[in-house]
């Protein structure tokens, strides 16, 4: 009997992670092997429970990642700057030079557009700019790789970015924006993305895949919360420095991130439509809302996961 390929997922009990497992375990095409830090935790038991292969190791530790990535024909590979900062560039490239040294036949890339280069160096957007290098990296070595870039988080309204009452008996949420279209996604949907991606390799293999839900302005998905909530909900647009201001951590940074997509990222359209055929039931953000509305309008958890 012949014995499924291996496909190994870093990061498996966070959001990008544990959505990609999920998807390849419900296909059963592949064995799966999930990475993370603690296999007792309650997310590796569920993945074990569905017939994955959890395995303990991180991305600082090279030796758990030999043995993960061994025998593998492919890798899902994501880093976390949220969680580790600057600490992130090494990890991704330990990842990566592990995926080269095990000669895995296709990696598949959690990466980012580089948001200093789009603004021609006026804006440093590390979250982003550091996953670039790393992709960079990647292309040097000749690595056999699929990149994806994942649009911002329909669940960032729920944790970073939640309608907030006003006295004027509106909502609103705002940044630097805009008028500019904001593509978006469910994180969950990048699961079923991945899949398809690692079942078509002659297709995706030095491709770069965008993975967008709705491509959309401010004002429109204000107007479709206002509907499912049947509140007034509408969109704020602070401009950079006013919003860089703010103080809280990272405030600069988003600030910079949301001004290069205003100037310089236009539209999106092209990959929604490729996510449409590939993923049909791709949510779109109205349908996300209609899911996840009795989340709204309650005290929130801290996030499971980054912006983007």
């Amino acid at each position: 009997m012949n014995q499924k390929k291996i496909i190994l997922v870093t990061g498996a009990t966070g959001a990008q992670g544990n959505g990609v497992a999920s998807a390849l375990l419900r296909d059963g095409k592949f064995h799966v092997r999930c990475l993370t830090r603690n296999v007792n935790s309650p997310k590796a038991r569920e993945l074990a429970a569905m017939g994955a292969e959890v395995v303990e190791g991180n991305l600082d530790d090279i030796n758990s990642l030999r043995a993960a990535v061994d025998g593998c024909y492919g890798v899902f590979g994501v880093t976390n700057f949220w969680e580790h900062f600057e600490k992130e560039y090494q990890q991704g490239k330990n990842l990566i030079n592990v995926v080269r040294e095990k000669v895995v036949q296709h990696f598949v890339f959690s990466s980012l557009p580089d948001y200093k280069a789009l603004s021609n160096g006026k804006f440093a957007v590390p979250h982003c700019d550091m996953k670039a290098e790393l992709e960079r990296y990647a292309k040097y070595l000749q690595i056999p790789t699929t990149f994806i870039h994942i649009a911002f988080y329909y669940e960032n309204f729920l944790t970073f970015f939640p309608p907030q009452a006003a006295e004027d008996g509106n909502y609103y949420f705002g940044f630097p924006q805009g008028e500019t279209k904001l593509a978006m996604v469910s994180a969950e949907d990048m699961g079923p993305i991945v899949k398809v991606v690692f079942d078509n390799p002659q297709l995706y293999k030095s491709r770069t895949v965008g993975v967008v839900g709705e491509d959309s302005a401010c004002d429109e998905y204000a107007a479709t919360m206002s509907k499912v909530f049947g509140k007034n909900v509408r969109y704020n647009y602070i401009e950079r420095d006013a919003y860089a201001s703010f103080g809280f951590p990272g405030a600069e940074e988003l600030a910079n991130m949301f001004e290069v997509q205003r100037l310089h990222i236009p539209s999106r359209q092209h990959h929604l439509d490729e996510c449409l055929v590939m993923h049909p039931a791709m949510q779109s953000f109205e349908s996300w809302l209609e899911k996840n509305k009795h989340l709204f309008f309650v005290q929130q958890k801290e996030p499971e996961y980054s912006i983007y």
